[in-house]
């Protein structure tokens, strides 16, 4: 059984491939199809096969899902053009005989305040169209999204966000990596739809508490206006878009849209998830 994994030289991509190896899956039924195969050199020696996949080049798709039994659709990170990319490695899927395909879709992506959810919906509504057996695996917020900006919180003692107070139920990126990894590999997955997050939900005041707590600084949340905390973004040089994204991902996660107590990823996976006190201390030891 072959198994290709989109965006595999990506962070979360890399992951799934280490939790596939793990669970036994052999190094050369694994297809790492990347837009640059020159960076897959460590895949490559493991033992798995690289193949170029470019959204942008539906040639390069083809031929890289061919005799491919199974596709783990990781999410494009080129937000604004993934509905595109995705149509065209769903094309090439169906195109090649997949028999399944398993994609990383946003966490309750239907219901969804995050403005990020829009192109979630449209590529699982392409992939209802296309007739392809389909695992939703809806991956709610990575708890690295918040502790990439830990070295500049613990500086200036301040965690900044427009959350308020609502409740976030984050997991690591390996954490929905080995859910990717037992779902695409597992059996009796097709039509399934997986709503996926941490087993403990926290506040960013509970994030910058726990900041505050392992370091031994002085770190306090302050919550600002969602036009105020995406212009803090900017200066910090992040593009305008982006910037507006994470504000408004922030205001989603107000609303209750990164919260869920269902616990389906523990299960899924057989073990707890990643508690966020265990993420801060490897976090900040890194």
């Amino acid at each position: 059984m072959k198994i290709a994994i989109t965006g595999a030289t990506g962070q979360l991509g890399r992951l799934v491939i280490q939790s596939l190896l793990r669970r036994g899956v052999p190094a050369a039924d694994l297809i790492a199809a990347v837009r640059t195969p020159a960076k897959a050199a460590d895949l490559a020696a493991l033992g798995v096969q690289v193949r170029q996949a470019d959204y942008t080049r539906p040639d390069t798709l083809a031929a890289a899902l061919q005799g491919v039994d199974r596709l783990l659709l990781i999410s494009s990170s080129e937000v604004g053009q993934r509905t595109a990319q995705h149509r065209a490695a769903i094309d090439a899927a169906k195109a090649a005989g997949v028999k399944l395909v398993a994609y990383t879709s946003l966490l309750r992506a239907d219901t969804s305040p995050l403005g990020l959810a829009a192109e979630h919906v449209a590529t699982e509504a392409l992939l209802r169209e296309s007739g392809l057996p389909t695992v939703l695996l809806r991956n709610g917020w990575y708890t690295e999204n918040y502790l990439a900006s830990a070295p500049v919180a613990l500086q200036h003692g301040a965690v900044l966000g427009s959350a308020k107070d609502g409740r976030i139920a984050a997991a690591t990126r390996a954490d929905y990596a080995e859910a990717a990894a037992v779902a695409i590999s597992g059996e009796g997955q097709a039509g399934r739809t997986y709503e996926l997050a941490g087993d403990a939900s926290w506040t960013l005041a509970d994030f910058a508490a726990e900041l505050a707590r392992q370091s031994g600084k002085p770190v306090v949340y302050k919550d600002l206006p969602e036009a105020d905390y995406a212009a803090v973004l900017v200066q910090a040089g992040l593009p305008q878009g982006f910037a507006d994204l994470l504000a408004d991902s922030d205001v989603g996660a107000s609303r209750g849209g990164l919260f869920d107590d269902s616990r389906t990823l523990s299960r899924l996976i057989g073990r707890p998830t990643t508690p966020l006190a265990d993420a801060v201390k490897a976090a900040l030891a890194a």
